[in-house]
């Protein structure tokens, strides 16, 4: 059990990790502020980072992770880019990612509780993840 529910907790992580680098690609290049482009590209390197730690992790168990479910990864892209076509402001793009910020965090925690049984070291890396998200909301708070 506790192995199924490592990598099944681990395999939740690198679709949220994937998930936010590609949400954050998606809004780059309509950001005018410099210090909100350099908050979301730091977050973005941070993700990468996290996602090497995961990919050592999935190797292990001889996994090969997973993809965004390609619907959310779909209705994300067409939100952000109606949004942006109407109003292509710091403020628009600040909202898009502080939803994004908030769905993964409610759904990491969920997963976090649904396989308790997972190791420590993927808990935390799931911590570590829900942590970055927390952070980045914070921080791009005053762009709203």
């Amino acid at each position: 059990m506790v192995e199924q529910d490592t990598i099944r907790l681990l395999r939740e992580c690198d679709a949220g990790v994937k998930m936010g680098v590609s949400s954050i690609d998606d809004v780059l290049k309509y950001v005018k502020d410099e210090k909100l482009k350099v908050i979301l590209e730091d977050c973005k390197n941070d993700h990468s980072k996290l996602d090497s730690e995961l990919q050592e992790l999935l190797d292990k168990y001889k996994d090969e992770g997973k993809d965004p479910n390609p619907m959310a990864k779909g209705m994300s892209w067409i939100k952000t880019n109606v949004k942006l076509a109407f109003n292509e402001s710091d403020s628009t793009i600040a909202g898009l990612i502080t939803d994004g910020c908030n769905m993964g965090v409610k759904s990491l925690n969920e997963y976090l509780n649904k396989y308790e049984a997972a190791d420590e070291v993927s808990k935390d890396i799931c911590k570590k993840l829900i942590n970055l998200e927390e952070e980045l909301a914070v921080q791009i708070r005053e762009f709203l």
